[in-house]
């Protein structure tokens, strides 16, 4: 019966092709325990004015306090696609507004918060800096306690978590071929 459930989820979500709105659900996979299905989008923007490139990343704070580097990201909101979305948290989360290159894939995770496991997709994209100041004055939910820009080749130290790692070398080898 879970099992269905799963599997009628992942095939709406497949078949939305990523792009569709906010696309969260609970599914339960036994008594007592449901699993909140979370869809998000962000990703990495450089500015090509910086030597060697930079990247445009935020700290926040987790639940136990410590200051974790990481990729821009959040919720869908409304009719919003991924793309959008990732446009928007960007600008909201570090100033930058970015011009998406092409995507960087989606990373996926689990995590247990208030007693529930939750499974997150986050959709990232490879985006050009095209206006703004680096800032996180205008983060609506005050997640991020400060921005900057990372010169691409100093990501792996500087980010915390190493799918967001993963996905930095992958923009980083992206981009390679037009630094000169």
């Amino acid at each position: 019966m879970a099992a269905d459930r799963v599997s009628a989820l992942t095939k709406w979500m497949r078949g939305a092709g990523g792009d569709c709105a906010y696309a969260d659900s609970v599914t339960s996979l036994g008594p007592g325990i449901g699993t909140v299905h979370e869809v998000s989008a962000g990703g990495i923007v450089v500015d090509k004015g910086h030597p060697d490139g930079s990247g445009a990343v935020i700290a926040r704070l987790n639940r136990a306090g410590r200051v974790e580097w990481c990729l821009p990201k959040g919720h869908l909101e409304g009719g919003e696609t991924v793309a959008e979305a990732a446009v928007r948290e960007v600008a909201e989360e570090t100033g930058i507004v970015g011009e998406i290159l092409e995507s960087l894939g989606a990373i996926d995770y689990w995590f247990f918060a208030e007693g529930r496991r939750i499974h997150k997709v986050v959709h990232l994209f490879l985006m050009l800096a095209v206006d703004g100041s680096i800032t996180v004055d205008n983060d609506p939910d005050r997640e991020a306690i400060d921005a900057a820009w990372v010169p691409l080749a100093e990501l792996d130290s500087r980010l915390t978590f190493p799918n967001e790692r993963r996905v930095a070398r992958e923009a980083r080898a992206r981009l390679a071929p037009t630094r000169a």
